[in-house]
This record gives structure tokens, sequence and C-alpha cells, in this order.
């Protein structure tokens, strides 16, 4: 007797897709082989969950269940089959490359499978891998072999601030579901912004039934720096100067990625005051270079005496003026 797919996922006939996709999505973290790699008959339920799913999430192949049974799966050209324009042959094939996919997220049924952490404060790559790909298989008449496409495999990477403005390598160790560890290099490119995505092809799962991997999908997070930020393609620097090279003025030494340049603080320079060093900014490719813009802080030296303020004090009562006169709410 043919399985109902609807006693598989557990839903009544009038379930809803939502229904039927949130039944899906808690069998399917409940009976995939991963989780259950001691038992046999889990790889089978997962696969009667998959081939329920692969009908009854689609609403063309639903409609049609509802109508024929699972014997809709068998009838040739010319028969009911032909009322959706289809041409007979072998029936449906399951499908993770559907519209549907995008809201399957395995990473929302496994969570951190490969725990562990790496040199530098980067944690093992798969500790919140997502499987971005499904199986692909097929139920005609005669056929029951089931494979599997390529597997993607998305996780993160944490990089310098330094290294995402002029690029670099960052080298990772993979930590193989077989057990095996391997180290790469990842190249990391001028420029990356937070959140951008490095692939790396070949370096995802390989599928069960052999044919290449997929790939490893790298997103990457940038770790803040003490004092420079990035906007666009222009960078963001706090400057501290002293008091006494801000009231005499002086020349200064600046960081940029391209090295360090020489900025002249004119005497008498507020605190919050912005200067501009065209040219040392993000340097994208196939674009110009963004710039640096320097925001000037003023630090007093610490442990100054009384006496010491009291000199402060005299020169703002013989320079009386009021820096807060323009603030309002």
């Amino acid at each position: 007797m043919a399985d109902d797919y609807y006693k598989t996922l557990g839903v009544s006939r009038n379930a809803s897709q939502a229904d039927i996709q949130k039944a899906y999505r808690d069998l399917a973290r409940k009976y995939h082989p991963d989780m259950n790699p001691e038992d046999p008959s889990a790889t089978k339920k997962f696969q009667q969950i998959q081939a329920a799913f692969d009908v009854l999430g689609k609403p063309e192949k639903r409609e049609m269940y509802d109508r024929y049974g699972s014997s809709f799966e068998t009838r040739g050209a010319g028969g009911p089959h032909a009322e959706r324009g289809w041409t007979g042959g072998a029936g449906p094939t399951a499908d993770f490359g559907g519209s549907w996919a995008e809201d399957v997220d395995f990473g929302q049924f496994f969570g951190d499978r490969f725990g562990g952490e790496m040199p530098g404060g980067l944690g093992d790559i798969f500790a919140q891998f997502r499987r971005a790909a499904g199986q692909r298989g097929q139920q005609g008449r005669g056929r029951s072999a089931r494979g599997r496409q390529a597997v993607d495999i998305t996780s993160e990477v944490e990089i310098p601030f330094t290294t995402s403005i002029t690029g670099g390598q960052v080298q990772l160790t993979l930590h193989r579901p077989t057990g095996k560890a391997e180290s790469i290099v990842v190249k990391v490119p001028p420029g990356i912004e937070d959140g951008k995505t490095i692939r790396l092809r070949g370096q995802g799962e390989q599928p069960s039934g052999g044919g290449p991997p997929g790939n490893l999908l790298l997103k990457v997070r940038v770790r803040p720096h003490p004092f420079f930020a990035r906007r666009g393609s222009n960078l963001y620097v706090r400057l501290p100067v002293t008091l006494g090279e801000a009231v005499a003025g002086a020349k200064i030494d600046v960081p940029t990625p391209s090295g360090t340049v020489a900025l002249r603080v004119p005497p008498c320079t507020s605190g919050g005051t912005k200067f501009r060093i065209k040219g040392h900014g993000v340097a994208l490719k196939n674009a110009p270079p963004g710039d640096l813009l320097a925001e000037v802080q003023i630090v007093l030296p610490p442990g100054l005496s009384e006496a010491e303020r009291n000199q402060v004090r005299q020169i703002e009562q013989q320079h009386p003026f009021s820096p807060r006169k323009d603030l309002r709410w």
C-alpha cells in the first residue's frame, strides 16, 4: 500500500502550506541522518519525510496527489498529467532547488555541530554551518535510488579591520565530518566590507552519491578598530593631540593604509576639528581611493598639579569666550 503523505508528515488533509512546512522542518530535524548516525532506520524515515514533502510542499503536485493519490506519479501522457502540461515519463523528481528552498534553513535544525576553537580567536568554521542545498532524488516507476547534489556550507570568519582594508590571508582549520582536519589559507580581497561573503569553491561537503563537492561560503565579520572606522570608501580616525600641540600647532605623523603621512595641525586647533587627507582611504578595484578624515581629540596630560590647573584658568580669564553659546536642543 502506498504511503499516505499526510500521515507521514502528521498533518491533516486540509493543512495549510505553512503547517506542512513546519511539520517537515520538525521531522527533518528529528530524523536527519546527521543527527542519528547510529540509527539506520532514521535514514529511511528521513527519505519518507522528504518524499512526502516533495509532493505536499508544492501546491501543483499536492493538487494532483489529492485528486489521484500516489498513482499520479505513474500516469503517462494523455492521462491526468496532461491537465497540467505534463508529458508523462517517470514522474516528479525531488528537487531542493525550487523556490521553497529559501524557507528551509538547516542552520535552524542542527545549530553547533562541530565545536572547538582555533588559534587567533577564530572559532571552528563549522561551528555554525548551514547546509545550503539538499537532496535530489527520483521516485519514478522502477527507480528507487536516491542521490545528492553538492552541498554548500556557510559559516563566518572574523578578520582584523586592517586586513579588511588592505587585504591579506587568514589560515583556517577545517574539521570534516569524517574526522579529518584540513588547513586552508583564505585570501581576503582588499576593501571587503563587513557582511560580505567569500566563496571557496570545492571546499563544501562531498555528496554521498559521488560527484564534485559543494562550496564553502564564509560570511566576513570585521573586528572593530580602536581608532579607525569606515564609511564607504572613506576612513575616519580619532587623532589624539596634546594640549601643547593644539595650542602651539604641530606636525603630527598619522598612520594610513598606504603608509605614514605628516599632518600639519595649525596653532589654536580645537578638539573636534577635522582634517581631510585625500587619497588615503579605502582603495577599491576599478575606483579611485577614498579619503582619510582625521578628527582632533585633545588629550590632557595626567597628574596636573593645582598650580598648573590655575595657569590654565588664568589663560581662560584673559581670553573669555563661551564655546557652548550655540548649543541648543
